[in-house]
């Protein structure tokens, strides 16, 4: 694809989830199709006629298995944080019909316990999760990722500790 053709496909409209933990740490996972460090929160697209929030709790659920009941949602970003793939990716991913994600992202506690976290799910993207001060966090995320990052910890500083 040439630049012209990337940079006229739409932003995947998306959630994120920067799930805290008791005291403040956040959630984050190693994805299982890179080999590098490549360290991210949950996060998924919007399905036709779901609300964000709806969006929200569904990713998380499905990407650690975590029930909607055991999570507080503490507030969403104000705004939409777009973030553009590498060139080289937007053919592999998606079809090739995004440009990146356009992500609405929210701060949600969890009230469970660690044992409620299973990453194993039926459609497994991560191979191991940790929980991670957020200043630790943009060290390990996708540099295409962490002006995004670093944007949702901005905005959810307050909250976290």
């Amino acid at each position: 694809m040439t630049e012209d053709e990337i940079y006229a496909l739409p932003y995947r409209p998306c959630v994120g989830i920067m799930l805290i933990n008791k005291v403040g740490d956040v959630f984050a996972a190693q994805r299982l199709d890179y080999a590098s460090d490549a360290w991210q929160m949950p996060q998924g697209g919007i399905e036709k006629g779901e609300d964000p929030q709806s969006a929200a709790l569904r990713e998380l659920t499905e990407e650690t298995g975590i029930p909607a009941d055991k999570v507080e949602v503490v507030m969403a970003t104000d705004d939409w944080i777009p973030y553009d793939l590498p060139h080289d990716l937007v053919p592999k991913l998606w079809k090739g019909r995004y440009r990146g994600q356009m992500q609405l992202w929210y701060l949600m506690r969890f009230l469970g316990d660690d044992a409620l976290v299973n990453i194993d799910t039926e459609e497994p993207e991560f191979s191991t999760w940790c929980w991670m001060p957020a200043d630790q966090l943009l060290d390990k995320i996708v540099p295409f990722k962490r002006a995004t990052y670093d944007s949702v910890i901005q905005t959810f500083r307050e909250q976290l500790g």
